[in-house]
């Protein structure tokens, strides 16, 4: 069998070793619906010992907005000290780039990015100077192919695709939701520009630090920094490319590839994590001290 990393029945062995946490949210603090207790206690326990948690976050949405989505779900306020979401690093850039008019890819869900956006809304991709997508528009009858159509025009003008969701889906309530980064793979396979603003890419983890050593007022060293969360593709790659440590929680996306009666399967784990590539130092069913 492939080495795999430890799986440990609780993370209150290997939090005291760092100073920071990043912490993704969907799939490791709450479930889409409300907020999971044991998580909640022991990111509050880590801050209790003087640790800082920063929630790392692909939500397309302002920190703010995600703050407030934290209460509805009863996530405990005292378990965080800040939020950096691939919403704000979106709203950064299309200010940055200069973006006058883009094409929104929406939904009825949640528009707090797009009430914030510095850039009017497009009629169609021939007056855009940019698409910025948080999700499909409809996703429950949608699928990605119905973009191809506009995807081959957006791509002929050279419009860039700013994704305010890298993530491929999302753990609503047990269900597993598409996201925008669906798009954004098609749209790069279709030959276009994509504009990743959130995990694994580096703009993220850069703000993430960045808030980290904001809140302590000391700079904090990359081997003091653990990534907390549920995606190998997104997390775990995106802790290794930034050079920290990671730590895999299995119930989230992944557990109907790796957990078998809310345990951790050695041998589905395995066939999960990347051969040749730096694997998370521990893995748990769930966040919990």
């Amino acid at each position: 069998m492939t080495s795999i990393p430890p799986i440990l029945p609780g993370a209150g062995t290997l939090l005291p070793r760092y100073d920071v946490l990043f912490c993704d949210i969907w799939g490791v603090v709450h479930d889409g619906v409300r907020g999971y207790g044991p998580a909640g206690e022991a990111l509050t326990r880590f801050r209790a010992g003087g640790g800082t948690v920063v929630l790392l976050s692909n939500a397309p949405m302002p920190a703010d907005a995600v703050a407030r989505l934290l209460d509805d779900k009863v996530v405990r306020r005292d378990a965080w000290d800040a939020i950096v979401t691939s919403g704000d690093i979106t709203l950064e850039h299309v200010a940055e780039r200069g973006y006058r008019r883009v094409l929104k890819l929406e939904y009825d869900f949640d528009r707090s990015l797009f009430e914030r956006l510095p850039a009017a809304s497009a009629d169609g991709v021939e007056d855009a100077d940019a698409i910025v997508c948080v999700g499909m528009r409809d996703h429950v009858n949608e699928t990605p192919d119905d973009y191809r159509p506009l995807f081959a025009r957006a791509i002929a003008r050279k419009l860039a695709f700013v994704c305010a969701n890298a993530d491929l889906v999302v753990d609503v309530g047990g269900k597993l939701v598409p996201c925008a980064g669906t798009l954004a793979v098609l749209y790069e396979d279709m030959g276009g520009e994509v504009y990743w603003a959130g995990k694994p890419h580096l703009p993220a983890y850069e703000a993430a630090h960045r808030a980290a050593e904001r809140i302590r007022g000391a700079p904090v060293e990359r081997a003091r920094i653990l990534a907390v969360g549920d995606s190998v593709r997104t997390d775990m790659a995106g802790a290794a490319g930034y050079g920290i440590d990671g730590l895999l929680v299995a119930g989230g996306i992944h557990r109907e590839e790796i957990l078998r009666d809310g345990e951790i399967a050695p041998a589905a784990l395995a066939r999960l994590l990347p051969a040749q590539q730096p694997h998370p130092i521990a893995a748990v069913a769930a966040l919990g001290w």
